[in-house]
């Protein structure tokens, strides 16, 4: 019996492990041929590169000027996600901690939200943003990024929220402490590990997202790294050299940022689990 059971798992690792190694066969293509040659590429896209071209990195820095690009991706991102943090976070707790018709109906009406398609809302919303003059400008996207965001977070932070005991802020109450102290000192810092998945899924999405910001930022000044990369895609002309580094530059913080997060997800599941 053991010896079957011992089988069953190293052929699930096998499984796991050659399931692994397919995810990661993209990457491999997109890293090895960002050091190609064009005509290289076009001969043999699987094969190792002949000569090492990281003049590739250069040149797209400098042809899409990505410190501009990538600084506003960062403040975009930074922003979007800071806010849908706060706004969803304390929604989510006060709608658990006041129940009520209201409640129930505004957290249905959240996750309604999540249903609706993009493509569906993206006309009237762009009717709207310019009548707000919201259009063309990083705090206007931005704004757009909180009414898209705050769904799904909110939705997580709700079901977290049940889980903290009202006691411990029925006791920081006691003790003196206001409503917006206790959010703050004791609600807020138990809620880090979906803080945590609310933070990097939201990164993950806003960093990569192409369509909004092609929607909403027309000046050359103001694109983000997804739009600076697809000018080397055109229509008739594909500058696979130079798209693929662009690309490789574009991801390679935000897999940073996901594999040093990663690691507090881990953490603060196992110190939730223990308390």
């Amino acid at each position: 019996m053991k010896k079957n059971y011992g089988k069953r798992i190293f052929l699930l690792e096998i499984f796991a492990i050659i399931l692994g190694l397919i995810f990661l066969v993209p990457f491999y293509f997109v890293i090895v041929n960002s050091v190609k040659g064009f005509s290289e590429i076009l001969i043999d896209a699987a094969a190792l590169p002949k000569e090492i071209l990281f003049s590739n990195y250069a040149k797209v820095w400098e042809i899409i000027s990505f410190q501009d690009a990538f600084l506003n991706s960062l403040i975009i991102t930074v922003f979007s996600v800071t806010g849908i943090v706060l706004i969803s976070s304390m929604a989510a707790w006060k709608m658990v901690r006041t129940p009520g018709k209201l409640s129930k109906f505004l957290f249905i009406l959240f996750v309604s939200a999540m249903v609706i398609p993009f493509q569906t809302v993206m006309i009237p919303l762009m009717k709207l943003g310019g009548m707000l003059g919201i259009m063309n400008s990083i705090p206007g996207i931005v704004i757009m990024y909180f009414g898209f965001g705050v769904s799904l977070s909110l939705f997580l932070y709700h079901g977290f929220v049940k889980t903290i005991p009202q006691e411990i802020e029925e006791s920081a109450r006691i003790d003196g402490c206001s409503q917006f102290g206790v959010f703050w000192r004791i609600v807020f810092p138990l809620l880090k590990p979906i803080t945590v998945t609310v933070i990097i899924l939201n990164t993950l999405w806003i960093w990569n997202d192409y369509l909004l910001p092609l929607l909403v930022l027309q000046d050359a000044e103001l694109r983000t790294i997804p739009l600076a990369t697809s000018s080397f895609f055109a229509q008739y002309t594909k500058q696979w050299d130079m798209g693929l580094a662009a690309l490789v530059m574009g991801i390679a913080p935000v897999i940073v940022f996901f594999l040093f997060l990663q690691k507090h997800i881990i953490k603060g599941i196992a110190a939730g689990s223990i308390k």
